[in-house]
């Protein structure tokens, strides 16, 4: 068995719907009624919806790799220059507060926060239906996991609106509509909130579970949390505990972090799966996060895809000034070469490069239309990461832990073929550019050092207005309480 999620969430139905505020898609919903509470073995179930409502379907898909990461210096739009015209708006920050890929995100989060409140409440009726200790233990954990995914989805619509609506239990639409944004300050005090309750509560590892979030995922996560909100202490603190817990490792091999048999493997602390279960056709609980990527015009059916979110020149003269020939060998597809599996990416193709963070083999890709990517498990959270968050805590004034800052450098570093140097603020982002391109932290890695009117003036960002996304004017006009972004028309 590759994933356990995904395959009990194959067995949901949907058999409610919510307030266009937000609206669960169908996989990610639960009944209202029917679920029986006083059987352990239905425990797990409101937590599948809740992990099935963060995998993405071509439009999520579209969207998110748009406002996640081609508004950075290291993605172009890619596709043909006519296709995606929202992409093209957030590219050159000409966006307003209609573009419909920042409202898909606003939606596709709040839809998780939603599925995981469900899970949330759902825990406390098992609690009151069940009485052995053991069923108990694993309301407990479950409810503790489902703050992780809550944690993550708040976490993201902080650092792309700023101040949203904090929901953490079920209402009505009139009860939505009437909501006021919380404080960036008091949405990090809530996310801290649930993953403090999540290292405590869920277990270090799942036997027979793989990709299932642990008490590591909820660290890791608050590492980066704590970067944002400048706390080093708390951000070196979580990392030196997944350093010292000695669980996970970088893979020799860059590159096979991101082919299939990096996945779940001891890099990996959160990832959103996907598989097509072995399919060619029907139903499966697949992600078209790669597929939206695919080299585009690529003459074999099952290794080509939309051609968006593409490695820009910026980039490649990045990673060759700096000499990092593995890792551009991992994040670029060039057109008309071919890779070490034997895909040729053609010289028909659109662009002359594509992301090769999401490329997977032709051997795989056995759905039977356009089957490319189906299978590849997003990676939100690794190790490398870690590694850096930690350094560049320290280099903020944390203390250091079980290892020095210039020893976690290293170690990123050694396993990219580099040479050590004397370690610095500057020289850990610079490393945190190389190792994490194309993985859509870039942009907002640029805001939260200040340093993304300097880098992204040129590509159109203006200070004071393009630090955040222009919360929707669809939702602007479901709930009036909601401000107009400032900078941004309407």
């Amino acid at each position: 068995m590759k994933k356990f999620i995904i395959l009990i969430a194959c067995a949901i139905l949907a058999l409610c719907s919510c307030s266009d505020f937000l609206n669960i898609r169908t996989e990610a919903s639960m009944p209202s009624s029917g679920l029986d509470y006083t059987k352990p073995e239905n425990i797990i179930m409101p937590l599948s919806a809740a992990y099935a409502s963060m995998r993405m379907g071509e439009g999520e898909a579209f969207n998110y790799v748009a406002v996640m990461e081609i508004c950075s210096d290291d993605a172009d739009k890619g596709s043909s220059a006519d296709d995606g015209p929202m992409a093209a708006a957030i590219d050159n920050f000409s966006l307003d507060g209609s573009n419909t890929c920042v409202a898909d995100m606003w939606t596709y989060f709040y839809n998780i926060a939603s599925s995981a409140n469900y899970a949330i409440e759902s825990m406390d009726k098992f609690a009151e239906a069940i009485t052995a200790e053991d069923g108990l233990r694993q309301v407990r954990e479950t409810r503790a996991e489902a703050r992780i995914i809550r944690a993550w989805a708040y976490f993201n619509l902080l650092r792309i609106f700023g101040s949203v609506p904090y929901i953490d239990k079920t209402m009505t639409a009139d009860e939505l509509a009437s909501m006021k944004v919380s404080t960036e300050e008091q949405l990090f005090s809530y996310i801290y909130t649930d993953l403090d309750e999540a290292i405590s509560n869920v277990p270090d590892s799942w036997d027979g579970y793989p990709g299932r979030y642990t008490c590591w995922t909820a660290r890791a996560l608050k590492s980066r949390v704590a970067l944002y909100r400048k706390d080093w202490k708390e951000a070196a603190e979580q990392a030196d505990a997944i350093i010292r817990s000695g669980e996970f490792a970088l893979l020799p091999n860059f590159r096979d972090v991101f082919l299939m048999k990096g996945e779940n493997s001891s890099e990996i602390l959160m990832s959103i799966q996907s598989s097509t279960l072995g399919q060619s056709t029907g139903d499966a609980p697949m992600c078209y996060y790669a597929f939206i990527q695919g080299p585009r015009n690529n003459p074999q059916a099952n290794m080509q895809g939309w051609g968006f979110k593409v490695p820009s020149q910026g980039l490649i003269d990045f990673l060759d000034g700096r000499g990092d020939v593995i890792r551009k060998q991992a994040t670029v597809l060039v057109r008309g070469t071919t890779t070490p599996e034997g895909d040729e990416i053609s010289e028909m193709c659109v662009n002359p490069y594509y992301n090769g963070k999401v490329y997977t083999p032709s051997r795989y890709n056995k759905w039977s239309f356009n089957g490319y990517g189906r299978d590849y498990d997003i990676r939100l959270i690794r190790y490398a990461e870690i590694l850096l968050n930690y350094a560049e805590a320290v280099m903020n004034g944390a203390p250091e832990g079980g290892i020095s800052a210039q020893d976690a450098l290293d170690q990123v570093r050694s396993r990219a073929g580099l040479a050590s140097v004397p370690v610095s603020l500057e020289d850990v982002q610079e490393e945190r550019h190389a190792e994490l391109a194309m993985e859509d932290n870039r942009f907002f890695d640029l805001v939260r050092w200040g340093k993304a009117a300097e880098v992204l003036g040129p590509l159109g960002f203006k200070a004071g207005t393009n630090e955040h996304f222009p919360i929707p004017s669809t939702q602007r006009q479901l709930n009036p309480n909601l401000p107009a972004s400032p900078g941004y028309s309407y």
